[in-house]
């Protein structure tokens, strides 16, 4: 029987509807800054003829409803842009043999989106043989001390990404970093659940406040720049494309669905030990990937980046301890319509980087702080040569590899990301080593705050 955590909201409609719409908009916030970077990022790589900031929106929030759909509305998990596939669109971008030779930029982006397509259906795959041999056989490779480190690492790959927000402006990170722990420490009522939320808010009116004043950050830009604002429209369309298909693209862009899956993975545990629901079995594992896969493949279909569980809504979770995934839905709807809101997006784009970085000091350590937790709960002994063996190569894997490992298959190059080698690593070590004092469903309790129990009846 699961363990649900007594201080918890699961049902956010006893909050009251103005509440809920103030717990979707944090979720909203949270995600926001990640999900269009990766376009911002992509449109370097391709001179400014890349992905579309409203279509990623867009496909944000439709990914994310559709997740939930495929996972019978249980998962309160958020679908953002993935960094992951970063390395891809580089290297499709400078493809010049073949029929890449004479193109565009611009014309090069809808291979590397139909390359997204397929590997989004190998998510397909794996849901697949899960459902056929059941989800028991595959988590035995997962034990706590796979599964613990790995979900440290999600967190703690993050930090440099927290570090180098804040320090463009550390005055303001420091202030929405205090702002997030007062109100979550000594705030009352509806300000205790919603501490991101108010430290977006609050540090934004610092930012106005530091930016009349002539401040300006740590390399001399503005901290507010509304440049953008003026010249977008209140109402556009999001400008998609339609992917194209061809093999060398393919060959570029599906082989990073290894990486992928083995983060949704951990990401799955990670919402699973955080809201002390077994999402592994129920709605199961099988479902989040086939959610998570075709989201991927749908947007990529139309122009988008592929979707990914985003780590900054699980550290929402935890800190809200709200986990109706009604508000991520929430989150996902107004996702949606800022991709039809051009002005409304670039209003929100404003958010200065310091400010991001300053709340994510707080949600990526209570990613790793999750880890920590499922370590102990499930009493494993590091006493054990083995267990130690496995948990250091798993975090020298997914906190060494900060580029990934890159390597040739004939004349492709391929990029496994941090998180992919030390999941595959930890897996392998695990399976090889002798000695596995690990066995599902005798310490039921530590299964429990790791979302994997299962009932042994």
């Amino acid at each position: 029987m699961q363990q649900e955590n007594k201080t918890a909201i699961y049902n956010a409609a006893e909050l009251g509807h103005g509440r809920m719409l103030l717990l979707g908009l944090q979720h909203m916030f949270a995600m926001f800054g990640a999900t269009i970077l990766v376009p911002i990022l992509v449109n370097s790589f391709f001179k400014g003829e890349g992905l579309s900031v409203q279509v990623t929106l867009f496909f944000a929030g439709i990914g994310t409803l559709f997740f939930h759909i495929c996972t019978k509305m249980k998962v309160p998990a958020f679908l953002g842009s993935s960094f992951a596939f970063l390395g891809g669109f580089a290297t499709v971008a400078e493809l010049d043999v073949g029929i890449f030779a004479n193109m565009s930029y611009g014309e090069k982006l809808p291979y590397a989106c139909g390359g997204i397509v397929v590997a989004g259906l190998l998510y397909l795959v794996l849901a697949l043989i899960i459902k056929l041999v059941g989800v028991r056989h595959v988590m035995k490779f997962l034990p706590p001390v796979v599964t613990g480190p790995i979900i440290i690492c999600i967190g703690l790959s993050l930090a440099p990404s927290a570090v180098s927000n804040a320090s463009t402006c550390w005055p303001l990170a420091l202030i929405a970093l205090a702002v997030v722990v007062i109100f979550n420490i000594w705030g009352k009522g509806m300000f205790k659940i919603i501490p991101i939320l108010m430290g977006v808010v609050i540090s934004y009116i610092f930012a106005l406040i530091f930016n009349a004043a002539g401040m300006t950050n740590a390399d001399g830009s503005a901290i507010l720049n509304f440049d953008t604002i003026a010249s977008a429209g209140w109402v556009g369309v999001p400008e998609f494309i339609i992917a194209k298909f061809d093999p060398t693209a393919i060959l570029v862009m599906a082989p990073i669905a290894l990486a992928t899956m083995m983060e949704h993975i951990g990401d799955i545990s990670a919402i699973s030990a955080t809201t002390g629901k077994n999402f592994i079995e129920d709605p199961g594992l099988h479902r989040s990937l086939l959610g998570d896969g075709l989201a991927t493949s749908i947007a990529a279909m139309f122009g988008g980046p592929a979707n990914t569980t985003y780590g900054e809504n699980t550290g929402v979770l935890e800190l809200s301890h709200v986990y109706d995934p009604m508000v991520v839905r929430l989150a996902a709807v107004y996702a949606i319509v800022l991709a039809f809101i051009p002005k409304m997006a670039q209003i929100f784009g404003t958010m200065p980087s310091s400010i991001i970085g300053g709340i994510s000091f707080i949600l990526y350590g209570m990613i790793s702080a999750i880890g920590v937790r499922n370590i102990v709960e499930n009493h494993v002994d590091f006493t054990k040569a083995r267990n130690l063996i496995i948990a250091a190569v798993i975090l020298v894997c997914g906190l060494g590899f900060s580029d990934g490992l890159t390597f040739t298959i004939g004349s492709t190059s391929v990029t496994l990301t941090a998180l992919a080698i030390a999941a595959i690593a930890g897996i392998l070590l695990n399976a090889i080593l002798p000695g596995n004092d690990y066995e599902f469903g005798k310490n039921p309790e530590g299964d429990e705050y790791r979302g994997l129990h299962f009932d042994t009846k």
